[in-house]
Protein backbone atom coordinates (compact mmCIF):
# COMPACT_ATOMS: atom_id res chain seq x y z
CA UNK A 1 0.00 0.00 0.00
CA UNK A 2 1.63 2.75 -1.08
CA UNK A 3 1.04 6.29 1.80
CA UNK A 4 0.33 9.68 -0.02
CA UNK A 5 -0.47 13.21 0.89
CA UNK A 6 -2.09 16.43 -0.39
CA UNK A 7 -1.57 19.50 0.44
CA UNK A 8 -2.94 23.04 0.36
CA UNK A 9 0.12 25.28 1.66
CA UNK A 10 -2.28 26.26 4.72
CA UNK A 11 -1.53 29.54 5.89
CA UNK A 12 -2.35 29.02 9.81
CA UNK A 13 -3.64 32.00 12.13
CA UNK A 14 -0.79 34.65 13.00
CA UNK A 15 0.73 33.24 9.95
CA UNK A 16 1.84 34.87 5.92
CA UNK A 17 1.97 33.25 2.85
CA UNK A 18 5.79 33.53 2.13
CA UNK A 19 5.84 31.30 5.84
CA UNK A 20 3.13 28.72 4.30
CA UNK A 21 4.60 27.97 1.24
CA UNK A 22 8.22 27.58 3.22
CA UNK A 23 6.32 24.86 5.62
CA UNK A 24 4.82 23.07 2.40
CA UNK A 25 8.71 22.82 1.44
CA UNK A 26 9.36 21.33 4.78
CA UNK A 27 6.38 19.13 4.95
CA UNK A 28 7.55 17.46 1.38
CA UNK A 29 10.46 16.52 2.76
CA UNK A 30 9.40 15.38 5.90
CA UNK A 31 6.84 13.29 3.79
CA UNK A 32 10.06 11.74 1.65
CA UNK A 33 12.49 11.15 4.60
CA UNK A 34 9.26 8.80 6.62
CA UNK A 35 8.92 6.99 3.24
CA UNK A 36 5.67 8.39 1.48
CA UNK A 37 5.24 7.76 -2.06
CA UNK A 38 3.91 10.93 -3.16
CA UNK A 39 3.58 14.85 -2.49
CA UNK A 40 0.87 16.75 -4.39
CA UNK A 41 -0.13 20.19 -4.46
CA UNK A 42 -3.99 21.27 -4.64
CA UNK A 43 -5.31 23.96 -6.99
CA UNK A 44 -7.29 26.84 -5.31
CA UNK A 45 -8.21 30.00 -6.16
CA UNK A 46 -9.23 33.67 -4.26
CA UNK A 47 -9.51 31.35 -0.78
CA UNK A 48 -7.38 33.36 1.49
CA UNK A 49 -6.10 30.35 3.83
CA UNK A 50 -4.14 28.41 1.06
CA UNK A 51 -1.12 29.77 -0.79
CA UNK A 52 -1.56 26.78 -2.98
CA UNK A 53 -2.70 28.83 -6.34
CA UNK A 54 -0.37 27.54 -8.79
CA UNK A 55 0.59 23.69 -8.08
CA UNK A 56 2.99 23.45 -11.07
CA UNK A 57 5.50 26.28 -9.89
CA UNK A 58 5.23 24.43 -6.50
CA UNK A 59 5.57 21.36 -7.85
CA UNK A 60 8.78 22.48 -9.82
CA UNK A 61 9.99 23.91 -6.47
CA UNK A 62 9.62 21.16 -4.41
CA UNK A 63 11.00 18.46 -7.04
CA UNK A 64 14.44 20.57 -6.82
CA UNK A 65 14.15 20.82 -2.46
CA UNK A 66 13.44 16.84 -2.67
CA UNK A 67 15.62 13.07 -4.14
CA UNK A 68 13.03 10.86 -4.59
CA UNK A 69 9.42 11.38 -3.67
CA UNK A 70 7.17 11.37 -6.78
CA UNK A 71 5.52 15.29 -7.09
CA UNK A 72 2.42 16.00 -8.58
CA UNK A 73 -0.77 17.85 -8.99
CA UNK A 74 -4.03 17.46 -7.48
CA UNK A 75 -4.98 18.48 -9.34
CA UNK A 76 -4.30 21.00 -12.12
CA UNK A 77 -8.51 22.58 -12.62
CA UNK A 78 -8.46 21.86 -17.01
CA UNK A 79 -11.45 24.11 -17.87
CA UNK A 80 -9.26 27.33 -17.09
CA UNK A 81 -6.13 26.04 -19.31
CA UNK A 82 -4.92 25.22 -22.56
CA UNK A 83 -4.00 21.77 -23.11
CA UNK A 84 -0.67 22.51 -24.87
CA UNK A 85 0.29 24.59 -22.31
CA UNK A 86 -0.45 22.16 -19.31
CA UNK A 87 1.32 19.39 -21.15
CA UNK A 88 4.11 21.70 -21.95
CA UNK A 89 4.15 22.28 -18.43
CA UNK A 90 4.64 18.51 -17.40
CA UNK A 91 6.76 17.90 -19.60
CA UNK A 92 9.32 20.19 -18.74
CA UNK A 93 9.06 18.83 -15.62
CA UNK A 94 9.16 15.56 -16.44
CA UNK A 95 12.98 16.07 -18.24
CA UNK A 96 13.82 17.81 -15.52
CA UNK A 97 13.07 14.86 -13.00
CA UNK A 98 12.58 11.89 -15.00
CA UNK A 99 9.88 9.56 -13.35
CA UNK A 100 9.02 11.41 -10.35
CA UNK A 101 5.96 13.99 -12.42
CA UNK A 102 2.19 13.43 -11.59
CA UNK A 103 -0.47 14.98 -13.30
CA UNK A 104 -3.73 15.34 -11.69
CA UNK A 105 -6.11 16.95 -12.56
CA UNK A 106 -10.37 18.01 -12.05
CA UNK A 107 -12.67 19.89 -13.88
CA UNK A 108 -13.48 21.79 -10.54
CA UNK A 109 -14.92 26.14 -11.97
CA UNK A 110 -14.23 27.26 -8.76
CA UNK A 111 -16.55 30.52 -7.33
CA UNK A 112 -18.56 32.18 -10.81
CA UNK A 113 -16.18 35.35 -9.82
CA UNK A 114 -12.95 33.21 -10.30
CA UNK A 115 -14.30 31.53 -13.61
CA UNK A 116 -15.12 34.62 -15.01
CA UNK A 117 -11.81 36.01 -14.01
CA UNK A 118 -9.79 32.65 -15.79
CA UNK A 119 -11.98 32.39 -18.54
CA UNK A 120 -13.27 35.91 -19.65
CA UNK A 121 -12.11 35.55 -23.06
CA UNK A 122 -12.15 31.95 -23.82
CA UNK A 123 -14.15 31.82 -26.96
CA UNK A 124 -16.28 28.46 -25.84
CA UNK A 125 -16.90 26.64 -22.91
CA UNK A 126 -13.90 23.57 -22.70
CA UNK A 127 -15.01 20.05 -23.04
CA UNK A 128 -13.47 18.04 -19.99
CA UNK A 129 -12.95 14.88 -22.02
CA UNK A 130 -11.78 16.51 -24.99
CA UNK A 131 -9.19 18.32 -22.84
CA UNK A 132 -7.76 15.60 -21.33
CA UNK A 133 -7.49 13.48 -24.65
CA UNK A 134 -5.32 16.55 -26.14
CA UNK A 135 -3.43 16.72 -22.82
CA UNK A 136 -2.26 13.06 -23.81
CA UNK A 137 -2.00 13.44 -27.08
CA UNK A 138 0.77 16.59 -26.26
CA UNK A 139 1.87 14.92 -23.34
CA UNK A 140 3.07 11.49 -25.24
CA UNK A 141 3.31 13.17 -28.54
CA UNK A 142 1.14 10.64 -30.18
CA UNK A 143 0.87 10.71 -33.82
CA UNK A 144 -2.85 10.88 -34.88
CA UNK A 145 -3.08 12.37 -38.37
CA UNK A 146 -7.43 12.73 -37.74
CA UNK A 147 -6.04 15.11 -34.37
CA UNK A 148 -6.97 18.55 -35.12
CA UNK A 149 -3.46 19.64 -34.26
CA UNK A 150 -1.25 16.39 -35.08
CA UNK A 151 1.31 18.87 -36.04
CA UNK A 152 1.96 20.79 -32.81
CA UNK A 153 4.59 19.07 -30.43
CA UNK A 154 4.93 19.88 -26.75
CA UNK A 155 8.38 20.51 -26.21
CA UNK A 156 10.33 19.24 -24.55
CA UNK A 157 10.70 15.56 -25.95
CA UNK A 158 11.74 12.96 -23.76
CA UNK A 159 11.42 9.68 -23.65
CA UNK A 160 9.39 9.25 -19.93
CA UNK A 161 5.81 10.41 -19.94
CA UNK A 162 4.33 11.76 -16.35
CA UNK A 163 1.63 9.54 -14.63
CA UNK A 164 -2.15 11.31 -15.94
CA UNK A 165 -4.94 10.79 -13.09
CA UNK A 166 -8.37 12.09 -12.70
CA UNK A 167 -9.99 13.59 -9.58
CA UNK A 168 -13.64 12.48 -8.97
CA UNK A 169 -16.68 11.77 -6.95
CA UNK A 170 -18.56 9.77 -9.81
CA UNK A 171 -19.09 6.83 -11.39
CA UNK A 172 -19.21 9.11 -15.03
CA UNK A 173 -15.77 10.08 -14.15
CA UNK A 174 -14.35 6.49 -13.37
CA UNK A 175 -15.42 5.32 -16.73
CA UNK A 176 -14.15 8.44 -18.31
CA UNK A 177 -10.61 7.50 -16.47
CA UNK A 178 -10.94 3.98 -17.61
CA UNK A 179 -11.62 4.75 -21.22
CA UNK A 180 -8.32 7.48 -21.21
CA UNK A 181 -6.59 4.82 -19.60
CA UNK A 182 -5.23 6.67 -16.39
CA UNK A 183 -5.20 6.60 -12.85
CA UNK A 184 -8.29 7.27 -10.56
CA UNK A 185 -8.10 9.48 -7.51
CA UNK A 186 -12.00 8.94 -5.46
CA UNK A 187 -12.23 11.95 -3.02
CA UNK A 188 -13.96 11.12 -0.60
CA UNK A 189 -13.06 14.82 0.37
CA UNK A 190 -15.17 16.91 -1.18
CA UNK A 191 -18.31 16.97 0.23
CA UNK A 192 -20.62 14.96 2.56
CA UNK A 193 -22.63 12.10 1.45
CA UNK A 194 -23.11 8.80 3.64
CA UNK A 195 -23.39 6.09 0.59
CA UNK A 196 -20.13 8.25 0.05
CA UNK A 197 -17.87 4.62 -0.27
CA UNK A 198 -20.60 3.01 -1.95
CA UNK A 199 -20.39 5.28 -4.74
CA UNK A 200 -16.24 5.08 -4.67
CA UNK A 201 -17.09 0.97 -4.53
CA UNK A 202 -18.82 1.14 -7.78
CA UNK A 203 -17.33 3.77 -9.34
CA UNK A 204 -13.47 1.70 -9.13
CA UNK A 205 -15.48 -1.56 -10.35
CA UNK A 206 -16.77 0.45 -13.23
CA UNK A 207 -13.13 1.69 -13.56
CA UNK A 208 -11.45 -1.73 -13.06
CA UNK A 209 -14.05 -3.34 -15.63
CA UNK A 210 -13.44 -0.68 -18.36
CA UNK A 211 -9.66 0.08 -18.76
CA UNK A 212 -7.65 0.42 -21.62
CA UNK A 213 -4.41 0.86 -20.99
CA UNK A 214 -1.76 3.97 -22.72
CA UNK A 215 1.47 5.44 -22.82
CA UNK A 216 0.81 7.04 -19.19
CA UNK A 217 -0.67 4.02 -17.34
CA UNK A 218 -0.23 0.27 -17.88
CA UNK A 219 -2.64 -0.94 -16.03
CA UNK A 220 -5.38 0.47 -13.60
CA UNK A 221 -4.33 2.19 -10.56
CA UNK A 222 -7.17 3.74 -7.83
CA UNK A 223 -6.31 6.32 -5.12
CA UNK A 224 -8.88 7.19 -2.52
CA UNK A 225 -8.66 10.32 -0.46
CA UNK A 226 -9.69 11.38 2.56
CA UNK A 227 -9.21 14.49 5.20
CA UNK A 228 -7.35 12.91 8.38
CA UNK A 229 -6.57 14.08 11.39
CA UNK A 230 -4.53 12.29 13.61
CA UNK A 231 -2.77 12.46 16.71
CA UNK A 232 -1.61 10.72 19.56
CA UNK A 233 -4.68 9.85 20.99
CA UNK A 234 -8.36 9.97 19.88
CA UNK A 235 -9.23 12.56 22.34
CA UNK A 236 -6.09 14.56 21.27
CA UNK A 237 -7.54 14.04 17.63
CA UNK A 238 -11.26 14.88 18.19
CA UNK A 239 -10.05 17.96 20.20
CA UNK A 240 -7.75 19.20 16.80
CA UNK A 241 -10.38 18.27 14.48
CA UNK A 242 -12.89 20.99 15.60
CA UNK A 243 -11.06 23.83 13.23
CA UNK A 244 -11.74 21.26 10.25
CA UNK A 245 -15.15 21.20 11.17
CA UNK A 246 -15.30 24.70 11.18
CA UNK A 247 -13.65 25.70 7.93
CA UNK A 248 -15.58 22.83 6.25
CA UNK A 249 -18.36 24.63 6.19
CA UNK A 250 -17.01 26.96 3.79
CA UNK A 251 -19.05 29.93 4.49
CA UNK A 252 -18.77 32.86 2.43
CA UNK A 253 -17.01 30.88 -0.18
CA UNK A 254 -13.79 30.24 2.38
CA UNK A 255 -13.76 33.76 2.83
CA UNK A 256 -14.81 33.86 6.50
CA UNK A 257 -11.71 33.20 7.84
CA UNK A 258 -8.55 35.32 6.33
CA UNK A 259 -6.35 32.00 7.69
CA UNK A 260 -6.92 28.26 8.61
CA UNK A 261 -8.83 28.50 11.76
CA UNK A 262 -7.46 27.46 15.06
CA UNK A 263 -8.73 25.47 17.82
CA UNK A 264 -9.22 28.13 19.99
CA UNK A 265 -11.38 30.09 17.16
CA UNK A 266 -13.10 27.33 16.43
CA UNK A 267 -14.26 26.70 20.32
CA UNK A 268 -15.05 30.32 20.43
CA UNK A 269 -17.63 30.29 17.58
CA UNK A 270 -21.59 29.88 17.88
CA UNK A 271 -22.76 27.99 15.43
CA UNK A 272 -26.31 27.60 14.53
CA UNK A 273 -28.43 24.72 14.72
CA UNK A 274 -27.82 23.93 10.89
CA UNK A 275 -24.58 24.14 10.93
CA UNK A 276 -24.22 21.74 14.07
CA UNK A 277 -26.25 19.42 11.54
CA UNK A 278 -23.47 20.40 8.96
CA UNK A 279 -20.86 19.57 11.33
CA UNK A 280 -22.12 16.05 11.79
CA UNK A 281 -22.50 15.13 8.12
CA UNK A 282 -18.96 16.75 7.26
CA UNK A 283 -17.27 13.77 9.12
CA UNK A 284 -17.94 11.60 6.80
CA UNK A 285 -15.10 13.58 4.46
CA UNK A 286 -12.57 13.17 7.08
CA UNK A 287 -10.74 9.89 8.98
CA UNK A 288 -10.14 11.50 12.62
CA UNK A 289 -8.34 9.88 15.48
CA UNK A 290 -5.42 8.16 17.10
CA UNK A 291 -2.70 6.34 14.33
CA UNK A 292 -4.46 3.07 14.96
CA UNK A 293 -7.56 4.13 15.17
CA UNK A 294 -6.93 6.27 11.70
CA UNK A 295 -5.60 3.05 10.37
CA UNK A 296 -8.41 0.90 11.31
CA UNK A 297 -10.80 3.37 9.36
CA UNK A 298 -8.77 3.74 6.20
CA UNK A 299 -8.09 -0.14 6.57
CA UNK A 300 -12.01 -0.51 5.92
CA UNK A 301 -12.01 2.01 3.03
CA UNK A 302 -9.59 0.54 1.26
CA UNK A 303 -10.78 -3.04 1.53
CA UNK A 304 -14.29 -1.75 0.76
CA UNK A 305 -13.63 0.22 -2.61
CA UNK A 306 -10.69 -1.47 -3.40
CA UNK A 307 -7.90 1.02 -3.78
CA UNK A 308 -4.08 0.51 -4.60
CA UNK A 309 -3.17 3.89 -2.73
CA UNK A 310 -3.86 5.89 -0.10
CA UNK A 311 -3.96 9.89 -0.73
CA UNK A 312 -4.42 11.38 2.62
CA UNK A 313 -5.58 15.03 3.18
CA UNK A 314 -3.73 15.87 6.86
CA UNK A 315 -5.96 19.71 6.59
CA UNK A 316 -4.71 20.27 10.19
CA UNK A 317 -3.81 23.67 12.28
CA UNK A 318 -0.15 24.28 12.94
CA UNK A 319 2.65 22.79 11.26
CA UNK A 320 4.27 20.97 13.98
CA UNK A 321 0.36 19.02 14.02
CA UNK A 322 0.76 18.66 10.47
CA UNK A 323 4.40 17.03 11.28
CA UNK A 324 3.35 14.89 13.75
CA UNK A 325 0.45 13.40 11.63
CA UNK A 326 3.03 12.53 8.72
CA UNK A 327 4.84 10.65 11.51
CA UNK A 328 2.12 8.73 13.46
CA UNK A 329 1.05 7.77 9.81
CA UNK A 330 4.26 6.18 8.35
CA UNK A 331 5.22 4.67 12.05
CA UNK A 332 1.40 2.64 11.92
CA UNK A 333 1.85 1.86 8.32
CA UNK A 334 5.50 1.06 8.60
CA UNK A 335 6.37 3.09 5.88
Amino acid sequence: MKINLLDYAVIDEGQDATTALKETVRLAQKAEDLGFYRFWMAEHHDVNAFASSSPEMMMMHILGQTKRIKVGSGGVMLPHYSPLKVAENFRVMENLYEGRVDLGFGNTLGTPEVNKAMNEYRPRKQRYEENISDIQKFLCNEDDEEHRFNNVRANPLGESNPEMWVLSTSVKSAELAARQGIGYTFGLFPHASIDKADVGKLAVERYRENFIPSKVMAKPTVMISPFVVVADTDEAAEHMAKALDLWLLGKMNFSEFERFPSVETAEEYTYTVEEVKRLESNRSRMVVGSAKSVKDQLDQLIEKIDADELLLIPLMPGVNNRHRALELIASIYKL
